[in-house]
C-alpha cells in the first residue's frame, strides 16, 4: 500500500483545525500547528508533502509565512485556506508564496479532500520530474526515445478518433468524421456541447491528427482564473510587472508556440478580456505583462464552451467578432443522453481505467445493471457516468457490478418489461388515484433491484407483508420468474414468513 502524503495544517482556530483533522486523517499522514513559529519546527524535523494555511492569523499572514516556506522547502506544496477572496490577495499570493490553491471558506469536505489528492500528486510528478532531469542530465539520448515512444503512442491513441469511444452508428459518428476531416487544416476550431460531453478529448483528437502533433497541446479553463491572473496565466510576464513578479514568466501561448492551445469554457471570460484574445487571433501577437514589445506565436486555437455563443452574442455578452474567429469550424457534440447506445462501450472503458486506478479487478457489469444506466440520462453526461462507475467500484463485493449498486437517482430511471404501461401511468394525465400508483410502480422496482430481487428483503424494506408485496407485483407487472429471482426468495423466505 502507498504510504500516506504528509499534511501540515497551519490555523489559529483550534476548532477549525479539529474539524480539517477529523475529515483528513483518513486519507494523509497529518501534522497541525496553531501558529507559524511551530510549524516552521515541524518542517525542520518532518518530511512534509502538503502545507494548507490559513491567510489571517495573528502574528503573520498566510501568504507571508508560505513565502517562507517556498524560499526555504521549495518542493512542498503549498495552499491557502481563507474566508477572503480579493482579487489582489490571490494575486499576491499565486506569486509570491507560488501558492497551488487558494480554497475559500466555508469549505466542503469532498472538495477540499478531491483538491488536497490532487495536491499530493502534483508533488509526486514534481518527484518523478526531478528523476527525469537527472536522467536526462546522464542519458538523454535515452530520455529523448522515451518522449518520442510517448507522442506517438498519443497519435496512434488518437489516430482516427479511436480515443473518442463510440457504439456502431453513434451520433458520434458524424462528430469524429468532421474531427477527422478538419484536424489537418490550421484552421481555429469551436466546440459546444453540455460539460461532460468529451469536448477536451476531441481536441486531442485534432491536435494529434494534424501537422502540429508533435508539438505541444496546452489547455487552460478560463472559467477557474480572473483576468487578471488569466491574463498572465496566458501571455506571461516581465520581472518587476507586478507585486511578487520576481522574474520572467512565460505564459501557456508562447509555451504552446508551433502547437495548440485549448481554451477551454471560453463564454465565461468577460468583455474586457475577450478584446486582448482577439487581438491574438487577428495579429498572431501577444504582449506579456510588463513588456513593452510584442512577441509573435504560432499556435493553433480551439475553443469550447457549454454555452449558445450566439445567443450570448445577441444577448452583448460575447462579442460578435471574437465569436466568428473562434468558429471557422464549428463542432457540436450531443449529449449522453441522446446517443444512448454509447453508454455500454463508454462503461466498459472507464471500468477499464477505474480498475487501474484503484487497483481493483472485476469482471464486468451485469446486463440489468447496463439497461438501467442506459434508461438514465446523466444530466452530467460522461463525468457523471465515471464518478457512478468508480462508485460502483469500491462498494462492489462480487466478480459483476450489479444494478443494487447504483445510485438511488439511476435505478429510479430503471426500465421495466411494460415500459409503455409505465409510461402512461407516470404522465401528467388520468386520476389520483392512477398517478399515486405510477410513482407506487418506481418505487417498487428500485427496491426490488437494490435487494436484488430478493422478495424478502424488499416487502421488510418497504414495510410490507408478503402476500401484500406479492399483489401489488402481480398488479404492476414486476414479477420475475428467473431461477435467481426465486433461490434469492427461498434465502430469505423463512424472515419474511416470521
Amino acid at each position: 500500500m502507498n504510504r500516506k502524503a504528509t499534511l501540515l495544517i497551519v490555523d489559529d482556530e483550534v476548532r477549525g483545525l479539529e474539524a480539517l483533522v477529523r475529515i483528513l486523517d483518513d486519507d494523509f499522514d497529518v501534522k497541525t500547528a496553531t501558529n507559524a513559529r511551530d510549524a516552521e519546527e515541524i518542517l525542520e524535523r518532518e518530511w512534509v508533502n502538503i502545507v494548507l494555511c490559513d491567510q489571517r492569523m495573528p502574528e503573520t499572514t498566510g501568504v507571508e509565512f508560505l513565502t517562507k516556506v517556498r524560499q526555504q522547502w521549495p518542493d512542498v506544496v503549498r495552499m491557502i485556506l481563507s474566508g477572503y477572496t480579493d482579487a489582489e490577495d490571490i494575486i499576491q499570493g499565486v506569486n509570491e508564496a507560488g501558492i497551488y490553491q487558494y480554497i475559500t471558506k466555508p469549505w466542503h469536505p469532498d472538495s477540499l479532500l478531491l483538491t488536497l489528492k490532487n495536491a499530493a500528486h502534483l508533488f509526486h510528478l514534481q518527484r518523478e520530474n526531478e528523476l527525469l532531469n537527472i536522467e536526462l542530465k546522464r542519458n538523454p539520448d535515452v530520455l529523448e526515445q522515451k518522449v518520442s515512444d510517448k507522442r506517438k503512442q498519443l497519435k496512434q491513441q488518437h489516430s482516427s478518433n479511436d480515443g473518442i469511444v463510440r457504439a456502431k452508428g453513434s451520433p458520434m459518428d458524424k462528430v469524429c468524421a468532421k474531427v477527422n476531416r478538419v484536424s489537418p487544416f490550421d484552421v481555429t476550431v469551436l466546440l459546444s456541447g453540455e460539460s461532460g460531453t468529451g469536448k477536451e478529448l476531441c481536441a486531442r483528437a485534432l491536435h494529434y491528427n494534424s501537422l502540429r502533433g508533435d508539438k505541444p497541446f496546452v489547455v487552460e479553463n478560463c472559467a477557474a482564473l480572473p483576468d487578471e491572473l488569466l491574463e498572465s496565466e496566458l501571455f506571461g510576464y516581465k520581472r518587476g510587472a507586478f507585486t511578487g513578479a520576481v522574474e520572467d514568466r512565460a505564459g501557456l501561448f508562447e509555451r504552446a508556440d508551433g502547437g495548440t492551445i485549448f481554451l477551454d469554457e471560453i463564454g465565461e471570460v468577460s468583455p474586457a478580456f475577450q478584446v486582448k484574445l482577439l487581438r491574438v487571433l487577428q495579429e498572431g501577437e501577444i504582449r506579456p505583462l510588463g513588456c513593452a514589445q510584442r512577441r509573435n506565436v504560432d499556435v493553433r486555437i480551439i475553443a469550447a464552451t457549454n454555452k449558445d455563443l450566439e445567443v450570448e452574442v445577441r444577448a452583448g455578452r460575447f462579442r460578435q467578432d471574437l465569436y466568428y474567429r473562434l468558429s471557422t469550424i464549428a463542432i457540436h457534440l450531443p449529449p449522453l443522453r441522446d446517443r444512448k447506445m454509447d453508454i455500454p462501450p463508454i462503461a466498459h472503458a472507464l471500468l477499464q481505467s477505474a480498475m487501474r486506478s484503484l487497483n481493483k479487478q472485476v469482471e464486468g457489469f451485469t446486463d440489468e445493471a447496463l439497461a438501467c444506466m442506459q434508461a438514465y440520462d446523466w444530466p452530467g453526461n460522461v463525468r457523471e457516468l465515471q464518478n457512478e462507475i468508480q462508485h460502483m467500484l469500491v462498494m462492489s463485493d462480487e466478480p459483476l457490478l450489479g444494478a443494487d449498486l447504483l445510485s438511488p437517482r439511476v435505478l429510479r430511471a430503471a426500465p421495466r418489461e411494460d415500459e409503455a404501461q409505465l409510461d402512461m401511468l407516470s404522465s401528467l394525465d388520468g386520476t389520483l388515484k392512477e398517478r399515486i400508483e405510477s410513482i407506487e410502480a418506481r418505487i417498487l422496482r428500485e427496491s426490488l433491484i437494490r435487494h436484488r430481487w430478493n422478495k424478502s428483503q424488499t416487502a421488510r424494506d418497504l414495510g410490507l407483508s408478503r402476500v401484500g408485496l406479492r399483489s401489488k407485483l402481480e398488479r404492476y407487472g414486476l414479477e420475475q420468474t428467473t431461477q435467481v429471482e426465486e433461490l434469492h426468495d427461498e434465502a430469505g423466505g423463512s424472515a419474511a414468513s416470521g
